[in-house]
């Protein structure tokens, strides 16, 4: 993949949303990729008004959307046994070592998979 390319977890996904423009400046240009786990994520919350559902899907839009494949799968299985981390970010994870391309989050959980290429944001 181009270094032009990023995947992002549902937190930055959210800080673009709420014009965060930090991280709207250092993702200008980029290809931004997401898991489908986040597309879930920010499509799945409780109460969520057809106005966010609408900025949310225009932002999605503007995004490459990665589905779960069995190479996913087996990485994911191998990052949450290894590592203990929550399901969705194992995911997550496994998404963005199986695109070869870095991981940009606020979470610092992804601090500790050595696999992974990982950017994180502190706020």
């Amino acid at each position: 993949m181009s270094g032009n390319s990023i995947l992002i977890d549902t937190n930055i996904a959210l800080y673009l949303l709420n014009g965060d423009e930090t991280i709207a400046q250092l993702l200008n240009g980029k290809y931004i990729y997401l898991s489908f786990v986040s597309e879930l994520e920010l499509l799945g919350f409780k109460d969520i008004s057809v106005e966010e559902t609408n900025s949310i899907k225009q932002f999605l839009s503007d995004c490459i959307i990665i589905d779960i494949n069995e190479t996913i799968k087996e990485n994911t299985i191998k990052l949450k046994t290894k590592y203990a981390t929550k399901l969705p970010d194992a995911i997550i994870a496994a998404t963005s070592i199986f695109m070869n391309i870095p991981c940009l989050s606020s979470d610092k959980g992804f601090d500790k998979i050595e696999e992974l290429h990982f950017i994180r944001y502190d706020i």
